[in-house]
């Protein structure tokens, strides 16, 4: 038996109409700085709902607006500042990755000297240690897609690097997950955000770093996306659907505090670190086909498991893999309409193994450069 090591401090609020259960969460007096991007969440309402219940519970809140998708380290540096001057006592991530965070990130950024660059492991990177404890971060998903409200990892692009970091300090205290603020996510971002969640808990299941018990989630997780994606693409008002692949998200976050990623992110990084146009889900689904053709000599029984997972009797992962592609509508997409191009591929690998290098060590296949390249060859169109 493996030996592991457990730890998932986190309090989650599932459900929904959880986000009610913030009036009642256990949280420093003081204002809250509310971080969220674009217009969509103000729009729909959560961040008047997200407000509402933190103030039943006492707590002003401060909005900021401005995250982009691929979240930057100027972004940080904003929020950080204003987390300061604002006196605030907790850090609040409302919608997908990129909003959470960059709270993650700006929570340790206002009770810590220096850059966020300076935590960071990998490229340039000043590979320091935290040494005060973050503002207390809350984490409210408005997608279902990249487990960040169960796990400590935040996603910050410095120019062309985009880089994963954090420790055991950066898990939120409280995760609201709930279905309602999901329901009008546009069908191709629910596919893309959905296989980001796959590909999180496929990589966690093959890593070097898997365990009994993100072999537990993983599964999981597999078997509600292979049940319910297609569904909640197909029909976003199928609350069940929703529903499951909300829980096969935050899963996946499990997973991915336990175990590790594995050279597909490395690679994904260094493409939408260079073309922050691209969707992350999107450039995971452009690569997945080659890179599990690759990897599944490396770890043929667990690729078998995960077909089956996912429908597929005869244990075939890659045609699996096609064929949820192709049932929610993205088996065509193309490296060529997000503006990748041949001639950059080497940079695109030696970007991955730069600054995410540590991924590949993980990897069962233990792809060299030249691996990478041929995954980006197979995967052009």
């Amino acid at each position: 038996m493996k030996n592991f090591t457990y730890y998932m401090p986190t309090r989650i609020f599932f459900g929904a109409g959880s986000v009610q259960k913030l009036s009642r969460a256990r949280l420093p007096e003081g204002p809250g700085l509310l971080i969220t991007g674009g217009t969509s969440t103000t729009r729909l309402g959560y961040v008047g709902k997200v407000a509402d219940a933190l103030a039943e519970g006492g707590h002003e809140t401060i909005v900021y607006t401005g995250v982009q998708p691929n979240p930057t380290i100027e972004t940080v540096r904003e929020c950080a500042a204003l987390a300061r001057e604002k006196g605030c006592s907790f850090v609040v991530g409302l919608g997908g990755g990129s909003a959470i965070d960059t709270a993650k990130a700006a929570a340790c950024m206002a009770t810590n000297d220096g850059d966020w660059w300076d935590y960071v492991y990998g490229g340039s990177g000043g590979r320091q240690r935290l040494r005060k404890a973050p503002l207390p971060i809350v984490a409210v998903t408005t997608t279902a897609g990249t487990g960040t409200e169960a796990d400590p990892w935040t996603v910050i692009t410095n120019g062309v690097e985009k880089i994963g970091a954090g420790s055991d300090l950066t898990f939120p205290a409280i995760a609201v997950v709930d279905p309602d603020f999901m329901m009008t996510v546009p069908p191709r971002m629910t596919a893309f955000q959905g296989f980001d969640a796959l590909f999180h808990a496929c990589e966690g299941y093959i890593s070097a770093a898997a365990n009994p018990v993100t072999e537990m989630y993983s599964m999981q997780a597999i078997e509600l996306i292979g049940r319910s994606l297609a569904r909640a693409v197909q029909d976003g008002s199928d609350a069940e659907a929703r529903a499951e692949v909300a829980l096969a998200n935050t899963l996946a976050g499990f997973v991915e505090s336990m175990s590790s990623l594995t050279a597909s992110h490395a690679i994904e990084h260094a493409l939408s670190g260079i073309h922050p146009n691209l969707p992350h889900g999107a450039g995971l689904i452009l690569i997945s086909l080659a890179y599990y053709k690759l990897v599944s000599p490396a770890c043929a029984e667990k690729c078998e498991k995960m077909a089956r997972a996912l429908g597929r009797e005869d244990g075939d992962f890659v045609a699996a893999l096609a064929g949820l592609q192709a049932a929610c509508g993205v088996a065509n997409l193309t490296m060529s309409e997000y503006g990748l191009r041949p001639e950059k591929f080497e940079e695109y690998a030696d970007h991955a193994f730069a600054d995410m290098g540590g991924l590949f060590r993980a990897d069962p296949a233990h792809p060299a450069r030249e691996d990478v390249l041929r995954i980006l060859n197979e995967s052009w169109r």
